[in-house]
């Protein structure tokens, strides 16, 4: 019989009951903390030389409640609550950067079930690359030499991170509980969250820590630029509320009243979705991505920021017309999405509909209305809402017409892009409150093809404008209610306590 290889750990520490979110959330702090830093002092050792003769494991912390009623609590909540009788548990990881969620979350469980809970260690190993903050490069680099003289592979020594323990199955609803084992109380566990932690960082080229709670998407560059503009210029005239301006490299611009300097470092190249964050405090700001073009992006982004958990996401960005009746330069409210994209057919299948969030689609329309001037019937001559479709095929105007045309107009469809309808659906997916405003820079089926020099002119004059519809219909959802915002609209059957 093979015995199993005993394991260096750092020394138990024992399940504790809380009543007071504040203490519970120190104790993840502590739990996490001192376990991360054994992993790198275990590693930081092996590279100085030191040969290690036993695996070397740590765990994330949890938290936990137990409830014993079927006891109804308010029906008007959205989150805070778990669904029934029985015990319901969570890895968590970086408390220090989820502290603010993690104590109105847990807050809210203590208050609404009137019972404790309990913070203890996992069973759920913190892979050694999710000890660091950043990444491992400088360390794997000398774990090669260590290698080449003991033969002793990463994965040996330490737990390295096991794709098979990071899937969404929770939040796509696939979730099979063994008999016994206690059921989710959030969406995403800590490796799963990790994981996109160090996605983040990779993809946008800025640290978590800068991403605020309202995010909008972006498929050009030029909104970007108008965005960086924005914020450079709020920070150079000390803005009241925003903090600093962050881009790619973490380089970060302090609000002039500050009396600091500028930090960071931009980089060579920019990375693939370019990020760029107008920070408040509490992560009360925006953060602005550009996905470029095409689904893909979409989806990855979203999958990865969804962990942090954000009140709101917007896609603004560029689409074609369909309409004869619509201009360049108008505006397209999605109410609903054809999603002819396949990136989300597996976890979301396309049979699901995309609902429109009353909440959302009011602030832009309100923001449409004041920044434009108009309302009621005259804003009809600017703004349309309506379906839009979104494709996987850049070129879609070359395919047979005829097939283009019939199903584009059995859709209702006003508009097509190929990027609204991933941002929306994993929204859906992952209860993170979404809406789409796209600006119309074409009109292919009616002979207005976008040259360059037209294009160039044309954001131009309407970039700036779009933005600041953006900007301000996120204004308006931060003035609302955190439970108005994130409705119960959202939410499934069997929920998961966490927001």
């Amino acid at each position: 019989m093979r015995i199993a290889p005993r394991l260096l750990s750092p020394d138990p520490i024992a399940a504790e009951a809380f009543s007071d979110a504040t203490l519970a959330v120190d104790r993840l702090q502590e739990i996490y903390e001192r376990n991360t830093a054994f992993l790198r002092g275990r590693l930081e050792n092996y590279l100085g030389g030191e040969r290690l003769e036993s695996p070397v494991r740590a765990t994330y912390p949890y938290v936990r409640i137990t409830t014993g009623t079927h006891a109804r609590i308010d029906s008007r909540l959205a989150y805070g609550f778990v669904s029934g009788p029985g015990v319901h548990e969570t890895t968590v990881t970086r408390p220090d950067l989820f502290r603010a969620y993690l104590l109105e979350q847990i807050g809210l469980l203590i208050d609404n079930h009137r019972v404790p809970v309990e913070v203890g260690e996992s069973a759920e190993p913190i892979p050694i690359h999710f000890a660091f903050r950043r990444d491992i490069n400088i360390e794997t680099q000398l774990l090669r030499e260590r290698r080449a003289e003991f033969d002793q592979p990463l994965r040996d020594l330490f737990d390295t991170p096991d794709l098979a323990a990071m899937d969404d199955s929770i939040a796509n609803e696939t979730l099979r509980l063994v008999p016994g084992q206690p059921a989710p109380l959030a969406m995403f566990k800590a490796t799963r969250i990790d994981y996109s932690l160090h996605r983040l960082s990779h993809y946008t080229g800025t640290s978590p820590e800068h991403f605020q709670n309202f995010v909008i998407f972006t498929n050009y560059q030029f909104y970007v630029d108008e965005f960086a503009r924005i914020g450079r210029q709020r920070m150079a005239d000390g803005d009241p509320v925003a903090t600093a301006f962050v881009g790619p490299g973490n380089v970060v611009t302090p609000n002039a009243r500050s009396g600091e300097a500028p930090t960071g470092q931009p980089p060579a190249r920019l990375p693939q979705m370019p990020a760029y964050h107008l920070a408040e405090p509490g992560y009360g700001g925006v953060s602005m991505v550009n996905i470029g073009v095409g689904p893909s992006n979409a989806r990855t982004i979203t999958d990865h920021i969804a962990v942090l958990r954000p009140h709101a996401w917007l896609m603004l960005g560029h689409c074609a017309g369909l309409r004869n009746t619509q201009k360049l330069g108008d505006y397209v409210l999605a109410h609903g999405y054809v999603r002819e994209d396949h990136v989300l057919d597996e976890e979301l299948p396309p049979w699901v509909p995309i609902p429109a969030l009353a909440e959302v689609q009011v602030a832009i329309e309100q923001a449409v209305g004041e920044v434009t001037g108009l309302s009621g019937y005259e804003l009809k001559r600017v703004m349309r809402t309506g379906t839009v479709a979104s494709v996987d095929n850049r070129n879609w105007e070359l395919s047979d017409h005829g097939v283009i045309l019939r199903r584009l107009s059995q859709s209702r469809a006003v508009a097509l892009d190929m990027e609204s309808a991933a941002v929306a659906a994993n929204g859906f997916r992952f209860r993170v409150p979404y809406g789409t405003l796209l600006c119309i820079s074409d009109k292919p089926l009616h002979g207005e093809i976008k040259l360059a020099g037209m294009a160039g002119e044309f954001y131009r004059e309407r970039v700036g404008q779009h933005l600041e519809i953006g900007l301000k219909a996120l204004e308006k959802l931060k003035s609302q209610e955190r439970e108005r915002l994130h409705s119960r609209k959202l939410r499934s059957f069997a929920e998961v306590a966490f927001q």
